[in-house]
Order: structure tokens, then sequence, then C-alpha cells
């Protein structure tokens, strides 16, 4: 447990000691991006049902994915953590780790884990959905539903309060430089899984060893469940895994075109061939949280009104989200705290913060934090001046 945990540390440190360098890869825009095709090799197939073997539809749709970047955004470098079935690595552990120094070593902007889901409870659950570097309520309660209880090889042991204590602070340091990346690909990902017609579940965080270990903004994306016989059937047959490699395409190119707009600079984009406007099987009315992340209602900033005696203009507040466009106020996602909420601006891709509360010292801020996590597992102190957010 010693070494184990002398190894966690030194991780963190190469983490914590790189980012200020690495950060500032996104003032040159996006040049490298890394496609990992999850699983493979006899050893680790993933997830099987009916022969189908979730290794394959992960490395067909990861090739298909790289191909369009590499015509779509030809400046734009792309990296595979494997273009074969093979494994990485002769444990799990070494495998994942594999995937991440692959990216690392290769200078990612950006990694995408592909993978396939299941549920073989609960036959008829679907959708696509993106998870980011977090952690979750069912991590925290060590529930092993549908995602958790998939992934759980894949995730770190935070059962060494040692082991929990160091990634919780890295988690804390993520928010202010790979995770509001993270999340926002995620959600531009999830956008258009939904214009493709598929069902989209929400974004969600989980400790997943492989998204730690990488050095860059970072999301591992299921297409669908293997589990459900029709999103099986969609997702090994070749029109299904085009139509995949299309979605995923397309979402990077308005990620790359966000983060080169913000760099000031340029990348050339070669239009994708029309296509007929074939909708993917069964599209069904998408759930409200859905159309939250594909259609943002406007929210209205925090102003920042002439200074007077009895105005408070700085101070700490509670972070709950962040987001690349407006929100408003009264949205469900803020759930409990809906019109409670502030409207800051601060730096990175997701500039629109809400937050909750005004408190004169951090101290007092975070007697309140741990009753906002009850609905916000991710919310943390910040500082405010005026209508922004100052580190």
């Amino acid at each position: 447990m010693k070494r184990k945990v002398v190894c966690m540390l030194m991780l963190l440190a190469a983490a914590l000691f790189a980012w200020p360098v690495l950060a500032q890869n996104n003032e040159a825009g996006v040049r490298v991006i890394v496609i990992d095709a999850g699983h493979g090799g006899s050893a680790f197939p993933g997830a099987v049902y009916g022969g189908v073997k979730e290794k394959d539809i992960n490395l067909a749709v990861a090739l298909k994915l790289g191909a369009l970047i590499e015509k779509e955004l030809p400046t734009v470098k792309v990296v595979y953590t494997r273009k074969s079935d093979k494994a990485l690595g002769k444990s799990l552990n070494e495998d994942l780790t594999a995937r991440a120094n692959i990216a690392n070593e290769a200078g990612g902007d950006f990694f995408i884990s592909i993978h396939a889901n299941a549920a073989p409870k609960a036959t008829s659950v679907q959708g696509a959905e993106t998870i980011i570097m977090g952690e979750s309520a069912k991590e925290t309660k060590y529930n092993e539903e549908v995602l958790y209880d998939n992934n759980k090889d894949e995730l770190i042991d935070m059962s060494d309060e040692n082991t929990a204590a160091m990634v919780r602070a890295y988690i804390q340091n993520l928010q202010f430089t790979y995770g509001e990346y993270s999340e926002m690909m995620a959600r531009i990902m999830q956008s258009h899984y939904q214009k493709g017609g598929r069902k989209v579940r929400t974004v969600k965080r989980q400790l997943l060893k492989v998204l730690y270990a990488t050095d860059m903004p970072s999301v591992l994306t299921e297409l669908g469940f293997m589990s459900n016989k029709s999103e099986l059937a969609y997702m090994n047959s070749e029109k299904g895994q085009n139509a995949y490699a299309r979605m995923l395409c397309d979402a990077v190119k308005e990620y790359v075109g966000h983060i080169d707009r913000l760099a000031g600079v340029s990348t050339p984009v070669v239009a994708a061939e029309p296509a007929p406007q074939t909708p993917a099987e069964e599209p069904k009315a998408q759930d409200s949280k859905a159309q939250e992340i594909a259609k943002p209602q406007p929210a209205v900033e925090k102003k920042v009104e002439p200074k007077s005696e009895d105005k408070v203009q700085s101070g700490y507040t509670i972070q709950l989200l962040a987001s690349d466009k407006k929100i408003s106020s009264k949205d469900s996602q803020f759930k409990s705290y809906r019109s409670k909420v502030e409207c800051y601006v601060g730096g990175g891709v997701l500039k629109y913060k809400y937050c909750y509360g005004s408190y004169p010292t951090r101290q007092a801020a975070q007697r309140d934090l741990a009753e906002v996590k009850r609905s916000f597992k991710d919310a943390f102190v910040v500082r405010y001046e005026g209508g922004n957010i100052v580190k």
C-alpha cells in the first residue's frame, strides 16, 4: 500500500508541474488529436454480446473518425493508441497507462477514448453518453449500477484515504485547467449525437484511470448499449459506424473552431462530402436533459453596477457549473438552486460561471459548500471581483 501511495504522489506531482506548460498548448489552437479505441487483444475484448466484441466496434469507429479528421482538418495531426486488434499491456492497468503515455508523448491537445456501454440487467437501456474526469455520487456511495458496474475495473480505487485525498486535490485543480475544455467537448459531442438521431444521456463524471493519466483535455464516449439489441445492430453495422464517425468528426470540428477562435488562429477545414440525410435508427423524442445540452436558454450575466457604500464588489461564491453559452438562471439543471444562481465571467472556454451565494471570506463559503455538494458534487469555492471570477 505504501508503494502504491508513493506512486500516486509521483504521478500527481508530475501532472501538477506539467499543467502550466501544457495549458499553454491551447494558445496555438488544436494541432494534435489522440483517438483511443478502447480495449483490444484477446485479453481485453470489452463487452461481448451476440458474438460481437466491443473492441471491434471501438476500433472500426476510431479508424473511420481518424480518416475523416485527417481529410477535413488536414493541418491537425491524428494519433491513434492502436490501429489493430492488440492489447497495449499485460495487465489492464498497464494497458490503460500505455494509452495515456501515447497521448502524452504525442503532445496531444485533446484525447478521445471510444467505447460501447452495456447494462446486462436492463436490456432496454439505450443512448450515447460521454464521460469526463471527476467524482460522481456513484463512486462516493460505491453503487454498482449500469455505467459504474461496466467500468469498475478501470476506475481509480478510492478506498485508500491517501489516494482519495490526492485524487480529489487533482480534480480541484482540474477545474481551472483542462476540466472546462473536457466538459465543453463532452457537451458538443452529445449535441451531435442528438443531431444524428441518437438518443442521448447526460454528461457524466467518473474516476477513470485513462482520463486521470492524460495531460490534456480528455473525454471517454460510450456510443451506445451493446446489451440493447437494436443499438448493438446499429453499432455493428457499416452504416452505423460511418454515422458515429461523422457525428464525432463534426463535434471535433466544432470544438477545434471554438479553441482556434480563442487562440486567434485559423485551421483550414475541408467541407464534408454531401450525404443523404437518412435519420439514424429509432430516433425517439429526447429527454429534457438532452434538450438542455443542445439548446441552452439565454441567461443574464451579472451586471457590474457602480460602486456604492452598501454594495459588495468582491468576495467569495460557490461555483456550481460552467458553460460556453449563457443559461437561464431558471433552467432545471440548477435543481433546487433555480433562480438563486448568479452568472459571472471567468477564464477558459466555458467562460460563464454559474454560482450560488456571496460570502465575505473563503471560510464562510466553505461552511455552505457541503450542503451545495449534495446537489452539485463538483461544486467549489471561487473568488469574484465585480462580475468576474478571479484566481
